[in-house]
């Protein structure tokens, strides 16, 4: 069942886009909810449909055909956790290839929340149990959770601010010459929902890269986020023409490289997610306000995978 919700724009609103206005009018409801209401014609200001960016002159009254929210129960689950650091405020965790941050249709257990809840089940009462941003599902390395609210304010606020040191290291697809900065804006994939792309409509995005070791056909690269928009290293690398290798949802159909040795396609055909790995995070403290940070090796699959690399190599020039 919906709910009818009418009301008056006040006049000070006059000039403000629809989404900005519903923002501050129907404050319970997030933005993109709002966003996606309004392009579904759920949102009527005089009886109109109108669009997110339409501008309201004040005085006009807007209907809002609301769905409730439907609230999702996550069950804790007894699943070991790779804990680096934790106190009072916070905890960091090396999370492993494989394992989903966040609940979602087709991952309802087995997920990192899962394992946070039966951890500390006081995190059921903070937003997402506390995980202030995700990595994803085959990505491995350090992630940052806030165990009180004030600590969740805190991470987001310094998220927002660009203050929280990230750097990853990964391995591409091509030889690359040098280092850069990709300032690229980054949104859904216009034909593909499961993907992002780089768009001209999508939200600001930058990554600092630098060569850590180049084969040759491969690099071992650091990438640095300055923002933190989903896929973000995984789109803008595949956009410069270096795709993380292993990536099948952005480098496309798997396929052998030139004069590969029997051992490294062992290695390849066994390597089965994108090999990216969150290697250093740093952040302020919630509470003390010292500056902390932390580092976490690259985990075997990728130290194998550049051990292969590097070996066919040489043998190749034998």
């Amino acid at each position: 069942m919906t709910e009818l919700l009418t009301i008056e724009v006040p006049r000070e609103m006059a000039g403000m886009r629809l989404d900005a206005a519903l923002a501050e009018l129907f404050s319970e409801y997030s933005r993109s909810k709002l966003q996606t209401w309004v392009k579904a014609g759920r949102v009527t200001v005089n009886g109109e449909i109108l669009k997110p960016r339409d501008k309201i002159e004040g005085g006009e009254f807007i209907e809002l055909d609301a769905e409730p929210e439907i609230v999702v129960t996550y069950e804790a689950e007894n699943i070991a956790l790779d804990i680096l650091f934790e106190d009072d405020d916070i905890l960091i965790l090396n999370k492993p290839a494989g394992m989903v941050v966040h609940p979602a249709i087709g991952n309802w257990s087995g997920t990192l929340l899962n394992a946070l809840l039966f951890h500390a089940p006081h995190l059921e009462t903070l937003p997402r149990a506390g995980i202030v941003h995700r990595i994803d599902k085959d990505t491995s390395g350090l992630l940052m959770v806030a165990k009180t609210l004030q600590a969740h304010n805190s991470l987001t606020e310094q998220l927002q601010a660009r203050t929280i040191h990230r750097e990853y290291q990964a391995i591409t697809h091509n030889r690359m010459i040098a280092g850069g900065t990709i300032d690229e804006p980054i949104g859904r994939h216009p034909t593909d929902r499961l993907r992002y792309a780089v768009n001209k409509d999508g939200k600001e995005s930058v990554t600092h890269y630098r060569v850590i070791s180049r084969f040759k056909r491969h690099t071992h690269v650091q990438c640095k986020l300055e923002t933190g928009r989903t896929h973000q290293i995984r789109v803008h690398m595949g956009h410069v023409k270096f795709p993380l290798l292993g990536d099948q949802l952005y480098s496309g159909r798997f396929k052998m490289p030139a004069k590969c040795g029997e051992e490294l396609e062992i290695v390849l055909r066994a390597f089965k997610r994108q090999a990216l790995h969150a290697a250093k995070l740093g952040l302020v403290h919630p509470t003390t306000g010292e500056y902390m940070e932390w580092e976490q090796p690259l985990p075997e699959d990728m130290i194998l995978l550049l051990a292969a690399l590097a070996k066919n190599d040489v043998d190749e020039e034998r």
